[in-house]
This record gives structure tokens, C-alpha cells and sequence, in this order.
């Protein structure tokens, strides 16, 4: 049983059974943040899709807190100006999953801006499928051909990614059997009704709409 919690705007936290991952931790000065910086004590792995504001967030801080590794494509000069050991970098670039005995990452492509990427991660039989900010694409089907997430966790909020029909066109490229709209209603430009994202996407997967804080398992 792998369990996800939304922390707000693109951030999560994704438990499995050996290792703890958390997605874009955007959580101070994060409106919408339904926890704060110094309540995350336990993290394995921190994942990265872009070098924003609004996605980096408090990694460094909470990796040099708990000694998680940090998994992105962040450039080594920057690492050491945060003080961040080079080892508690994986230093992952798209193309391929790889397995790292607990759990497995990868990078695949997004059409955005700031070294973008989505992220694959993988363990206990199911696969979760963050992608990161993006305008829609059409490569989103080979993902689900390649790699079948169980979950797929999308932007919809417009103005810097995909909105909410875009994104539902996304979804059934996809076709991950759990759709989460992310990344909407933080900010005035971002406004948007998830239900309107759910009514588009129809029986093509399971939308679910959470409030930041809600969790589900899968």
C-alpha cells in the first residue's frame, strides 16, 4: 500500500513502505501549504522537477534537516552553495527508469520552463507519475505505455501549465487508473474548479479532488 498526501500546489508526500518521498516542497510561503517546513522529520528522498521557486521550496533546507537525497537536475555549483554533499545528489537526466534497490526514479520530458522535468517513482508495485509543470504533449501517452502509472498527479491551474482542458486530454493520454488535479487556485492566476477538470476527464480515470492535507491510498 503506497500512500500520498497533498501538501499544497505541487507539493507531496508519498509514503511506501521503505522510503519516504517528497515532490516540489513548497511549503513556506506556500499559501496554501498544509504543513510546515519544520514538521517533516523523516525523508529519504527529495524529488525536484524544476528549478522555480514554487518547486525547489524548502528543499535544501529540509534535506540538510533530515539527510535525504535529492533527486533532480540541479547543477553541482549550486548544491555547493547550498551545502549540500555531492553523494546526497542523484543526479538523474530524463530518459529511463533506475532502480535504487528501495524504490525507482525517473525523469521524463515537460514542456515548460527552468530545467523542467516530470518524475516516475516506483516501489511496492506501484508507480506514481508527478508531472511537474507542463503544457500538454503528446509523448504524455508513451508514459503510460512505458511505464503505467497507477496515479497520475497533474497541473490544471493554466496561465504557466496545462488547464483544466488540456490537462484532461492528458489523462486519458495517460490513462493512469487515479488522477489528481495539482497546481491550481495558490495564486489569483492559477484559479480554477477541479471539478470542471473531473467532468472533463469523464470515466476515463478516477479523478480525485483533495484540499491540501488530504491523503489517499492506492
Amino acid at each position: 500500500m503506497v500512500t500520498l498526501k497533498w501538501l499544497g500546489h505541487a507539493a507531496w508526500m508519498v509514503d511506501f513502505s521503505k522510503a519516504r518521498v517528497i515532490i516540489d516542497p513548497f511549503l513556506t510561503d506556500n499559501p496554501k501549504s498544509a504543513m510546515k517546513e519544520s514538521e517533516i522529520e523523516k525523508v529519504d528522498y527529495i524529488a525536484v522537477t524544476h528549478n522555480h521557486f514554487d518547486h525547489v521550496g524548502d528543499t535544501f533546507k529540509i534535506a540538510k534537516r533530515t539527510g535525504a537525497k535529492i533527486v533532480g537536475m540541479f547543477e553541482l555549483s549550486q548544491l555547493d552553495t547550498e551545502g549540500i554533499p555531492q553523494e546526497k545528489f542523484i543526479g538523474l537526466n530524463k530518459g529511463s527508469m533506475t532502480d535504487f534497490g528501495e524504490i525507482k526514479f525517473g525523469l521524463t520530458a515537460a514542456v515548460h520552463s527552468g530545467n523542467e522535468s516530470g518524475v516516475l517513482v516506483s516501489g511496492d508495485s506501484k508507480t506514481i507519475y508527478h508531472a511537474g509543470d507542463t503544457a500538454l504533449f503528446g509523448d504524455m501517452k508513451y508514459i503510460g505505455d512505458l511505464y503505467h502509472p497507477d496515479v497520475a498527479l497533474l497541473p490544471i491551474g493554466g496561465y504557466y501549465t496545462m488547464g483544466p482542458k488540456e490537462a484532461a486530454i492528458a489523462a486519458k493520454l495517460i490513462g493512469a487508473k487515479i488522477t489528481v488535479p495539482m497546481h491550481y487556485n495558490t495564486f489569483p492566476a492559477i484559479s480554477q474548479d477541479p471539478n470542471e477538470f473531473k467532468k472533463l476527464v469523464g470515466n476515463s480515470s478516477d479523478v480525485r479532488v483533495l484540499e491540501p492535507g488530504q491523503s489517499f491510498q492506492v
